[in-house]
């Protein structure tokens, strides 16, 4: 694990926001405590956490937001894009320069997050599409760059993460598919190294517990975030039981969700006639789809200006990282009804 500004700070005999400034490029710092500083720091092998050329010279911090995965995403999946919205009119009003990279879990193997940062003279970064088994999430409290995750629990030093409530948001849904009568209920999963996909599996498991029904494995589908695996699970499952079991299916996505509708049309059902169909994220293309898609909507426009924030404040030292939660709500469509 790379050495933190916690183990610079406590080597020169300073606090945590002294050798931030040092490396911000502050005109405050006495030359012989900044001297000691940079000796702690290279002697540990820190790495500072902001280009301080850049900070100096009274340019405004580059940001980096850092997308994995983006080239494999479905192009009816806007997430990505309204994400960004809300990074980049923060950063507009903030008077903030904003740059997108991609990367995905095979690049990371081959160069640190550190280097990433320090090739693209990123002060901070936005990281986006992480998974809880990248390399970069590993790297990334160690590495004294201030970061924000989105939708990935971590917490340092210089590091935090925003999301919405999810485990809170797929317990309502469930809890509100109990009140329509869907006792038999069929989950689409996405990824099980998503930690979205963990918190929305416990607030599941959550709801029907306290109703007093046991998980049934048979009814856990993988459909990894995408259309068509969704669309192959859901298939598999009618093949096998038909309308004999569940008649609800609530998928962790809405862009899975359409994959399901789409499976049980082929398969000659009907929805919601048949099977009640839930999805998660509030996407507008679930407002167009037959039946309109009752979800869970989150503001990824908003997710991304606080995000934006956090990492702003972060890098004036006016904050530090920890968790920010966006509100949520559910949206009632077409596709649900009661049994």
């Amino acid at each position: 694990m790379p050495p933190s500004i916690k183990e610079v700070a406590k080597l020169a005999g300073v606090t945590n926001g002294t050798v931030s400034r040092a490396f911000n490029g502050y005109a405050d710092i006495l030359p012989e405590t900044k001297e000691r500083i940079l000796g702690a720091a290279r002697s540990l092998g820190y790495a500072p956490n902001v280009n301080a050329r850049s900070l100096s010279a009274k340019r405004p911090p580059n940001i980096g937001l850092i997308v994995s995965g983006m080239l494999e995403g479905d192009p009816k999946d806007n997430m990505i894009y309204l994400m960004l919205q809300g990074v980049l009119r923060y950063a507009l009003e903030s008077r903030l320069e904003v740059a997108l990279y991609t990367t995905d879990s095979a690049g990371q193997r081959t160069k640190s997050y550190v280097d990433f940062c320090r090739e693209h003279s990123i002060s901070g970064a936005i990281l986006s599409g992480m998974t809880t088994d990248d390399v970069y999430l590993g790297e990334l409290i160690g590495s004294g760059i201030p970061s924000v995750a989105i939708d990935v629990p971590i917490e340092g030093e210089v590091a935090g993460w925003v999301s919405i409530d999810n485990r809170a948001a797929a317990q309502e849904m469930v809890e509100y598919l109990l009140s329509l009568g869907h006792r038999k209920l069929a989950v689409v999963n996405g990824k099980r190294n998503a930690a979205v996909n963990k918190l929305r599996l416990a607030g599941v498991e959550k709801a029907l517990t306290a109703a007093g029904i046991s998980v049934q494995q048979d009814r856990m589908l993988y459909g990894h975030f995408e259309e068509r695996g969704a669309y192959e699970a859901v298939s598999a499952y009618l093949a096998q039981f038909g309308n004999r079991d569940a008649t609800a299916f609530f998928c962790f996505s809405d862009i899975m969700a359409i994959g399901a509708l789409r499976a049980i049309t082929e398969a000659g059902y009907h929805v919601p006639g048949d099977f009640s169909v839930a999805g998660f994220d509030g996407l507008p293309i679930a407002e167009w789809v037959s039946p309109p898609l009752t979800t869970v909507s989150q503001d990824m426009r908003r997710m991304g200006q606080e995000s934006a924030a956090m990492l702003h404040d972060m890098l004036r030292d006016k904050g530090e990282g920890g968790h920010r939660i966006v509100p949520h709500r559910l949206t009632l469509r077409a596709s649900l009804q009661a049994v």
